[in-house]
Parts: C-alpha cells; sequence; structure tokens
C-alpha cells in the first residue's frame, strides 16, 4: 500500500512467532489437565466424606480457634515487633543490646519448642506474680496452671515469636526511609515519637506490608503447631475426627481446603493494602490470579503485536 505525496508506504507488522509458548502451554494444559483427571476420579480420595466433614461443626469450631490465633498472635507480634525495631534503632546501646538478644533467642529457638516451653511453665514458675521486684510485696498472685490455659500458651508462643521476625522487617522498613525525612522533621520541631508516627512507619509501610502479609499467611499455617498441646484448631479438629472414622485422607483434604480458602482470602486483603500504601511509586504488585487473567487475555493480543514477551 503506498502513502500520499511525500507520505512513506505504511509499515507492515508481521506477528513474531513463537512456537515454544504454544507448546508449553498445551503441555501445561494436558498435565493439569490428568492431574485433575485423576484426583476427581480416584476414589480414594474420598470426596463424599470431604462433603461431610467440610462444614461439620468440630471443622467449624477449629476453623474459628485458628483465626483467633493468627489475628491475636500477629497483632501482638506486630506491636511488639514496632518497639523492638525501635529498640534495635535507638542511640542507647543498653536498649539496642536487650533488643538484639530478644531477636536472637525467639528467631534461634523452634517455634514448635516454644509452644511446648509455655505450655509446661508451670514446672519452673508454680505461682506467677506481679509487683515489686527483689523481694518487694506482690499486688497479683495467680497458679500458673489456671492462668497459662493451652490457648494462652499458644498465643504467647506465636505472638512473641513472631515478634522476632517482625522486628527485622519494621527495621528494614524504617531504614528504607532517607534520613533527610527525620533530620527536617527535627528541624520542624517534631520529637523522636512524633518523627517516627508522622513520617517514617507512613513512608516504611511500602516496604513492610508485603512482608508482614507473607507473615500473616505463614502464622495461620503455624497454628497447626499447636495440635501438640491439645488444642482443637482445625489440624487436631481433624484428627480427632479421623481418630475414630480412620479415614484420614478426606480429613487432611477438609483440612488443606480450609487452609487454602482462608490463604486465599488473605492474600486478597494483601494486595489491596499494598495497592493502597504503593499510591504514588509508580508500581502495584497484582496478585497471583489477576497476573495469571491478565497474562492469559493479553497472551494473543502481544503475539500478534510483535512485541517481545
Amino acid at each position: 500500500m503506498e502513502g500520499g505525496p511525500g507520505r512513506p508506504e505504511a509499515i507492515k507488522a508481521i506477528p513474531v512467532r513463537r512456537p515454544g509458548r504454544w507448546l508449553a502451554a498445551a503441555i501445561v494444559l494436558v498435565v493439569a489437565a490428568s492431574l485433575i483427571r485423576s484426583v476427581v476420579t480416584n476414589p480414594r480420595f474420598g470426596w463424599e466424606t470431604v462433603g461431610d466433614y467440610l462444614f461439620s461443626a468440630p471443622i467449624i469450631d477449629g476453623v474459628r480457634i485458628t483465626i483467633e490465633l493468627t489475628v491475636i498472635a500477629m497483632a501482638i507480634g506486630i506491636v511488639l515487633g514496632i518497639v523492638l525495631a525501635v529498640m534495635r534503632l535507638s542511640p542507647n546501646p543498653l536498649v539496642a543490646a536487650a533488643g538484639s538478644f530478644y531477636v536472637w533467642f525467639f528467631r534461634g529457638t523452634p517455634v514448635l519448642v516454644q509452644i511446648l516451653f509455655w505450655s509446661f511453665i508451670s514446672a519452673l514458675y508454680p505461682k506467677i506474680a506481679l509487683g515489686i521486684p527483689f523481694g518487694g510485696p506482690a499486688f497479683v498472685n495467680a497458679d500458673a496452671n489456671s492462668l497459662i490455659q493451652p490457648f494462652t500458651a499458644a498465643i504467647l508462643a506465636l505472638g512473641l515469636n513472631e515478634a522476632a521476625y517482625m522486628a527485622e522487617i519494621v527495621r528494614a522498613g524504617m531504614l528504607s526511609v532517607d534520613e533527610g525525612q527525620s533530620d527536617a522533621a527535627t528541624a520542624l520541631g517534631m520529637t523522636r515519637l512524633q518523627t517516627l508516627r508522622r513520617v517514617v512507619l507512613p513512608q516504611a509501610m511500602r516496604v513492610i506490608i508485603p512482608p508482614t502479609g507473607n507473615e500473616t499467611i505463614s502464622m495461620l499455617k503455624t497454628t497447626a503447631l499447636v495440635s501438640v498441646v491439645a488444642l482443637a484448631e482445625l489440624l487436631y479438629a481433624a484428627q480427632l475426627i479421623y481418630a475414630e472414622n480412620y479415614k484420614q485422607i478426606p480429613l487432611l483434604l477438609v483440612v488443606s481446603i480450609w487452609y487454602l480458602a482462608l490463604t486465599s482470602v488473605l492474600s486478597i486483603g494483601q494486595h489491596f493494602l499494598e495497592k493502597h500504601y504503593g499510591r504514588g511509586s509508580g508500581h502495584t504488585a497484582p496478585t497471583a490470579w489477576g497476573r495469571l487473567a491478565g497474562d492469559l487475555f493479553s497472551f494473543r493480543r502481544r503475539d500478534q503485536s510483535g512485541a517481545i514477551g
């Protein structure tokens, strides 16, 4: 096709052929279809049993306890983690050393050991008292066995352990903020606490949110460890059921479905939080499902445009 007077000929775009991409997609589809067919048609999975117990009362109670453990433990971890991060960045060497020791200790011991330790704390301290130290009068006295039940022991272990990891996440986020921001806030007469609350943390959230979302999802699954102290969260509730009917695989599938559903909800929430705090940064991180859908719908369009994938 020739152009008008003085105009160059129109460029004819030739799509780039990518047979390897189509071959890889075909292989993935065949493998996925084979796996789905195997899972659906294999009677040993016991899908009828899965349907019977998926919304049963013991499982729903286990889901509730799992969610409670996750929310409370993460709340403790985030609040205490911020305090520890500030301590680690403190110019006071004693305060910084105390924060570093906490992180070293709780990151260096397995969370399962910490759960068991808190459940047996009465062996070390039969009575728990609050008052003036070094022999002073006690204002509150309580029996350790009565005060620290399995749920409390699980909360203490999960929350205190998570605080060590959150401290490093928050510290990394705070260090990502340019020091000039703090200097400018100080020049305006802000105190250290005001600078932290109004200047540093709001900007650090962009760095803090993604790993915090990952920690929350990890915490949801870590709650399964509290089954060792006979707390009827999701996994232990299923164990109690298949200890009677011996249908281990269907009940474990029920547990897996619930964990997948809960982690999917958390992933969606994480995406919107990242999008909110990422405003103005020029980029946002899409969810895995959103990215997959976008890639599938634009797959043919990119081929036809000749763009480099």
